[in-house]
């Protein structure tokens, strides 16, 4: 499958997406009082494997771009 730049920026926007939305995620957890301590563990979890699909997403979607960018240098 070839990937062009726009499924590049969709890869990127949607890594930039999860990060944004889960470091404000942190902030409300960090505030959250009085809860049980599987509240915390089960939401940190979710954090973490956020975090790494957007880091898995972002790395795909610098890939895409600089492909993207050499097979439209090839062809001009």
């Amino acid at each position: 499958m070839k990937l062009e730049k726009k499924h590049a920026f969709v890869l990127l926007g949607i890594a930039a997406w999860n990060v944004i939305t889960y470091i404000r995620f942190i902030k409300a957890l960090i505030d959250t009082e009085d809860r049980p301590t599987g509240y915390y563990v089960a939401h940190t979890i979710l954090i973490i494997v956020n975090l790494l699909i957007a880091a898995l997403l972002g790395t795909w979607g610098v890939r895409a771009y600089k492909a993207a960018k050499t097979s439209q240098k090839s062809t001009v």
